[in-house]
């Protein structure tokens, strides 16, 4: 695993960070984008690029080479998020959920029979889903109703968890439910659940307006035995896990958001050079220079936050207040690039015969999932008003 350590510019990449972002956006451009309309028209992903997922170890990269993983850094599950979000968010987002939600509590909270049993098959051929959400527990995300009840060496879990991503595709969920509402947040656990698991229902897919390739339910829990060996962490602390793994999938949310606003920026930049107006180029327009400028800037901005905050969480520097500015400010420069890349195009960027209606759409979930930005602000401002003076 090659970490950039020096005093480089962040957006200095290693050799082996080069080569890697290189492999991933060839892939995505060759592979991918054929695809990306089709798949955004029926709301479904192509079953045959999940398997080069696998294939490409995009579904293992932090995963050490012992359980068949990459063996590569968080960083790199961010390059190969970015990369992916810009020729499609809904494949970026598959791959997101994957390293820094699933993968990343199972390396982080998992015991050793766990990592061995379920980390060779998420690195290899089975897709993870992150369920915490409920109908009454979004951003208040701990005031759970799923309730779990020991009975003998299992847990009987019944409830309803919302927006669910991978949900039709998963093999493996990780479910938070609480053993004793009357203990609030102490109460919280978080088990980890097999598809086949007895109980386990995929529900209501959403009908969405943007990432609508990408997968989004609800799931049913009707008396679903869970093996007490299967508890991920400790009874009681499954607010830490979701908090603590939430808070680097914000990053992941970050470089999705960077991803798609460069696709939609890089869009926007060649149409300006070959649309014609008037006689010269939209170019050469003095307010279609100055906006693309001031939008490369914004961009540049958002991805020195996301890099960032990538590059302390690998060095083990705490990073909770850098992850939720990273989030914030990408999900608001990517909804501000790609509806200017939509004025650009004029009237064509409102068809779908052109992609940056697409990008637009897909920018709006980034203020919204993994904490809402109102949240992400909450958590800056507890950071800097407890800080000692």
């Amino acid at each position: 695993m090659s970490i950039n350590t020096t005093n480089e510019p962040l957006t200095r990449l290693t050799d082996e960070e080069e080569i890697f972002r290189d492999a991933v956006r060839r892939f995505a451009e060759a592979q991918i984008q054929p695809h990306v309309r089709e798949m955004d028209k029926n709301g479904s992903f192509d079953a045959d690029l999940l398997k080069q997922f696998f294939e490409m170890n995009l579904m293992g990269i932090q995963i050490p080479d012992r359980w068949g993983g990459a063996g590569g850094s968080f960083f790199m599950s961010i390059l190969a998020v970015e990369e992916l979000s810009r020729v499609d968010a809904s494949a970026a987002v598959i791959v997101d959920v994957q390293n820094t939600l699933v993968n990343n509590a199972l390396l982080n909270w998992g015991n050793e029979k766990q990592k061995t049993r379920y980390l060779p098959q998420l690195a290899s051929q089975k897709i993870g889903a992150y369920a915490l959400s409920e109908a009454s527990a979004g951003s208040d995300a701990f005031s759970l109703q799923t309730i779990a009840v020991r009975k003998g060496d299992a847990y009987v879990l019944n409830g309803q968890k919302l927006w669910t991503t991978n949900a039709v595709e998963a093999e493996l969920f990780i479910v938070f439910a609480t053993v004793d509402r009357n203990l609030g947040h102490r109460g919280i656990t978080a088990f980890l659940i097999e598809r086949n698991f007895p109980g386990l229902a995929v529900g209501k897919k959403e009908d969405k307006l943007g990432i609508r390739a990408s997968s989004t339910c609800e799931l049913v829990l009707d008396n679903c035995q869970v093996p007490c060996d299967n508890i991920l962490g400790e009874i009681g602390k499954g607010y830490k896990v979701s908090i603590e793994t939430l808070n680097e999938g914000r990053i992941g949310i970050a470089a999705q958001m960077v991803g798609l606003a460069a696709g939609a920026l890089r869009c926007a930049i060649q149409y300006s050079k070959e649309r014609e107006q008037f006689g010269q180029q939209l170019a050469q327009f003095q307010a279609i220079r100055l906006q693309i400028a001031q939008l490369a800037t914004d961009l540049e901005a958002a991805r020195l936050l996301t890099y960032n905050a990538a590059r302390m969480k690998d060095l083990g520097t705490p990073f909770i207040k850098e992850a939720a500015m990273a989030k914030y400010f990408a999900s608001q420069v990517a909804e501000q690039i790609t509806s200017q890349a939509i004025e650009i195009f004029g009237g064509y960027g409102y068809t779908k015969d052109y992609p940056v209606e697409k990008y637009y759409r897909d920018s709006k979930i980034g203020k919204i999932y993994e904490g809402t930005s109102f949240m992400q602000l909450e958590t800056i401002a507890k950071s800097l008003l407890t800080q000692e003076s």
